[in-house]
């Protein structure tokens, strides 16, 4: 088979929003000689040293307990250094329970502002996790009967080693480089074992690969800037992995694989950027842009996590900031909202909902939902405009707003919200 056609087979055969759902590996999956998986939100890994062992990222708190059991039981330490490849909650996690006497915890030197970045608006993600996250603590109430007394608390570690572009380590018998990069966050770390040919990336690209990067997640992040992203994309390709390791299913193995999956993300991600600058700059509005944009055939990747539509937005606020040059309303509070609560006010709901149903019957359901909104806001127990609401959120989820873990559970959540 072409390499591109592998490509785009490993693209298929890896899809969004199902590989977004935690799987808890028990035992410990061996992936590599001597490197093992648990996987989880994100997968932890383990790897052998000569007598004992590197955790490679550590879960969140509540998963740590699994992680170590299914870990010691292949080999239960000592657990001579931790590396976590970003900051973010679900690969700091369990630091805390893997740490023990001895143990060194490395990361790369932004680590400990990454982490302030996500504490600063814990409270606003845990307000809408549900959306997207079992909330529920159903895995969690599971693995805390069966690791009955094991501490799950969130850790919140400070590193004993940090570095800023690279490190390389010679851990009881294991030589390991770790190299900066920036991708979901600005403290990435790409873990190397030459003598393997083999990289721990994680999340680095996104928790899916090769799938479009999310330069904004819906859930509130700091944007990801697109130059860094394609460096460590460059950065590896260069080191010529035979195996790459993610944060979700199984390795990418065969160096010419990899690579040709790589120059294909970068190559989709370079694209979009320069398209969307183009569009900037000729003067057309971002909206548009958001329509117009797309992969040609031959830079396909999957969207099951981010998109390009989103990306363009992304881009133009990263470069440009909120403000559209569109409208002097737009230096204002709630214009637009108002707008429509008078417009609605004066033609009456009635006319609004006409309105709304032809757009939804013409497939505008983004419309259908605005000019249902603006009905609700009007009167609120609308029966007419709560069936437009439901029905143009189920057409959004029928017409690709299934494929996208992130657009999925929005549109779920919202259909649950106004389906009677």
């Amino acid at each position: 088979m072409p390499i591109e056609d592998q490509v785009d087979h490993l693209i298929d055969t890896r899809p969004g929003r199902e590989l977004m759902q935690p799987v808890y590996d028990d035992p410990a999956h061996a992936v590599a000689e001597g490197i093992y998986r648990s996987g989880g939100c994100t997968a932890a890994y383990m790897v052998l040293t000569d007598s004992g062992r590197v955790i490679v990222n550590t879960g969140m708190g509540f998963e740590a307990p699994h992680h170590k059991r299914v870990f010691d039981a292949v080999r239960p330490g000592p657990t001579h250094s931790i590396i976590t490849t970003q900051a973010h909650v679900d690969h700091v996690g369990g630091v805390d329970l893997f740490r023990e006497p001895g143990t060194s915890y490395v990361a790369q030197q932004n680590n400990q502002i990454c982490q302030a970045d996500d504490a600063r608006i814990r409270a606003l993600r845990m307000r809408t996790a549900g959306i997207w996250f079992d909330t529920l603590g159903t895995d969690a109430r599971r693995i805390a009967s069966q690791n009955p007394g094991v501490p799950m608390r969130q850790a919140e570690p400070v590193p004993d080693v940090t570095f800023d572009r690279l490190l390389e380590l010679e851990i009881d018998g294991l030589r390991l480089e770790l190299h900066a990069a920036v991708g979901e966050t600005i403290d990435g770390a790409i873990v190397w074992l030459p003598e393997r040919r083999t990289a721990l990336i994680s999340n680095l690209f996104g928790p899916l690969f090769p799938h479009f990067p999310n330069l904004n997640t819906l859930r509130g992040d700091r944007y990801r800037f697109v130059e860094p992203y394609l460096e460590s994309v460059r950065t590896v390709r260069a080191l010529r992995p035979e195996a790459l390791i993610t944060g979700r299913h199984d390795p990418i193995v065969g160096e010419e694989l990899i690579d040709a999956s790589l120059a294909r993300l970068h190559g989709a991600v370079d694209h979009v950027h320069r398209q969307a600058l183009e569009g900037f700059n000729a003067g057309i509005d971002v909206w548009t842009l958001m329509q117009q944009i797309e992969l040609p055939p031959e830079l396909r990747v999957g969207q099951g996590y981010g998109k390009v539509s989103w990306a363009v937005r992304t881009l133009w606020e990263s470069y440009i900031g909120w403000f559209r040059l569109q409208s002097t309303t737009e230096l204002y509070p709630d214009s637009g909202t108002r707008a429509l609560a008078e417009l609605t006010d004066a033609a009456g709901v009635a006319a609004v909902l006409d309105r709304a149903e032809a757009a939804l019957a013409r497939g505008d359901a983004p419309l259908a939902i605005r000019l249902g909104e603006a009905a609700v806001a009007a009167e609120s127990d609308a029966p007419r405009a709560v069936a437009v609401l439901a029905a143009a959120h189920r057409f959004l989820l029928e017409h690709g707003g299934d494929i996208s873990f992130w657009e999925n559970g929005w549109l779920r959540d919202q259909l649950a919200r106004w389906e009677p």
